[in-house]
C-alpha cells in the first residue's frame, strides 16, 4: 500500500466514528457516497471528479463528531437552539479535516453540502455556481438518503415522494441541472440496489425489539451475533432462501459489543477502487 493510499484509508476511516455514534444512520455514509457517484456519472463529470464525489459523500457528516449525543439521537423534533447546533457540523468538519494531508479531497463536500442555490443554506449562505460542484452533488445525495431512511422520529419516505421533493425544490434547495440528472438516474438498477443497503448486496435489517436499522457487514455470517446500537439488544443472524433475518436472543450487548468501531473491509474495498482515480 502506497503512502497516499494509506492516507486515504485513514481519511475514510475518520467518518466511521460518526456513523457508529448514531444508531439510525447505519450505511448512510456508504449510500450517500454511492448516490453521489451515480449522480456524478450521469452528469458527465470526469473520472477523478466522480471519485471526489464518492469521497465527499462518505465524509460529508464528519463534523457531527462535535454534536452532543442528546441532540444527535433525539427521538423527536429539534428545538431552534438544537438545530443551530446541528448547523455547526459542516464548519466543524472542515476544521477537523485541516490537519489531514488529503483534506483537499473532501473539504468542499464536507463544508458545503448544506449550501443551497437560493443562498438560504449554511454555514456560509453561498448561492448558485459559487457552491462547489462536489458539494452540490453530495447535497442532493445526502438529502435523498435522509428522506428515504427511517429515523427515530419518522419512518423513511417513499422513494417517489422524495423524488417529487427534489423535483419541486430544483433551483432552490437543489442545483437545477444536477437535480435533473438525479431524477434521470433515479430508477436505474444501480440506484435501487443502494437504497436501504449498507454495502453492496447487503440490505439493512431492523432490530426485532425496537425496529432501529442494523447494518450487516460483509464479514458477518449466519449464527453471528449482532447488536442494536439503539436499544442494545442482541440478535442472531439467520439466513434462508428468502434472505437474512435477525432473531432476538433475549440478551443485551456489553460495553465492548456496543462500542463504536470501524469497518476496515468496506473502507479497504472503497480505497482500492478510488485510489487509482485520484492519485
Amino acid at each position: 500500500m502506497s503512502d497516499k493510499t494509506a492516507l486515504l484509508n485513514t481519511l475514510l476511516g475518520l467518518s466511521m466514528i460518526v456513523e457508529a455514534r448514531d444508531p439510525y444512520t447505519g450505511g448512510h455514509l456508504w449510500r450517500v457516497s454511492q448516490f453521489s457517484r451515480l449522480l456524478a456519472q450521469e452528469a458527465g463529470l470526469s473520472r477523478r471528479d466522480i471519485a471526489l464525489c464518492e469521497i465527499g459523500g462518505f465524509l460529508h457528516d464528519l463534523g457531527k463528531i462535535g454534536v452532543p449525543d442528546a441532540i444527535l439521537n433525539k427521538p423527536d423534533s429539534l428545538t431552534g437552539d438544537e438545530y443551530a447546533v446541528i448547523q455547526t457540523h459542516p464548519a466543524v468538519g472542515g476544521r477537523l479535516l485541516t490537519n489531514h494531508p488529503l483534506a483537499a479531497l473532501a473539504f468542499d463536500a464536507v463544508v458545503g453540502h448544506h449550501e443551497r442555490p437560493d443562498g438560504r443554506g449554511y454555514p456560509q449562505g453561498l448561492a448558485g455556481a459559487v457552491i462547489p460542484e462536489v458539494a452540490r452533488v453530495v447535497g442532493i445525495a445526502d438529502a435523498f438518503d435522509a428522506m428515504t431512511s427511517t429515523r427515530p422520529y419518522r419512518k423513511g419516505m417513499r422513494v417517489e415522494k422524495a423524488l417529487e421533493i427534489i423535483r419541486n425544490e430544483s433551483g432552490s434547495q437543489f442545483d437545477a441541472t444536477l437535480a435533473g440528472h438525479f431524477l434521470a438516474v433515479s430508477h436505474s438498477a444501480e440506484l435501487v440496489h443502494v437504497i436501504g443497503h449498507s454495502e453492496p448486496g447487503l440490505p439493512l435489517l431492523f432490530c426485532p425489539a425496537c425496529h432501529a436499522p442494523v447494518a450487516v457487514r460483509r464479514a458477518q455470517h449466519a449464527d453471528d451475533h449482532l447488536y442494536c446500537r439503539a436499544c442494545g439488544g442482541e440478535s442472531r443472524l439467520t439466513q434462508d432462501v428468502d434472505g437474512m433475518e435477525l432473531e432476538m436472543t433475549g440478551q443485551r450487548g456489553d460495553a465492548a459489543a456496543l462500542a463504536p468501531d470501524s469497518d476496515p473491509d468496506l473502507i479497504g474495498t472503497m480505497v482500492e477502487d478510488i485510489a487509482p482515480r485520484v492519485f
